[in-house]
């Protein structure tokens, strides 16, 4: 079992990966699905208008936070290598850095920035949108899984 400043280092891993699970799992099994179901024009404007509103401080704290906070946890850990969970600290920021923040820059970002450029109730629009729900949605259901694994290893690192 870690202590000191390891454990408080993976409770804070274990709060952080989980919350952003827990944000993504809801975009996955309800959110996107009640957005697939509108109309394209409303489907697009609220899927636009939740993209803006996502990038508030509160989430990006939590988001952007949880990513240094596993950066930090990684360094920490190679660095002084614990006698105890550095394997499971290691994975965890390697999940949550990788299968999170990554897919979302390179998966989900891109994907919003193109809805962006698009007017709900054009044609363009209309035919994106199933697109970028399926592909969206699958990219999430990724970071969603990964988020939720990070947590897991951060948990078993303190066991």
């Amino acid at each position: 079992m870690i202590e000191g400043p390891y454990a408080v280092l993976a409770v804070l891993g274990v709060l952080g990966t989980g919350l952003v699970a827990g944000v993504f799992c809801g975009f996955s099994t309800f959110v996107m699905r009640g957005l697939a179901a509108l109309p394209p024009a409303q489907g697009v404007a609220a899927m636009k208008a939740i993209n803006v509103t996502a990038v508030t401080p509160a989430f990006m704290l939590l988001f952007v936070g949880t990513a240094a906070l596993c950066t930090v946890i990684a360094v920490v850990t190679f660095v002084l290598w614990p006698d105890e969970g550095a394997v499971e600290l290691l994975l965890g920021s390697a999940l949550y850095l990788f299968g999170s923040f990554a897919v979302t820059m390179f998966a989900n970002v891109p994907r919003n920035n193109a809805l962006a450029s698009l007017a709900p109730g054009t044609a363009e629009a209309a035919s994106y949108w199933p697109t970028y729900v399926r592909e969206w949605t699958v990219w999430n259901h990724v970071r969603t899984v990964a988020s939720t694994a990070a947590a897991l290893a951060y948990v078993l690192a303190l066991t």
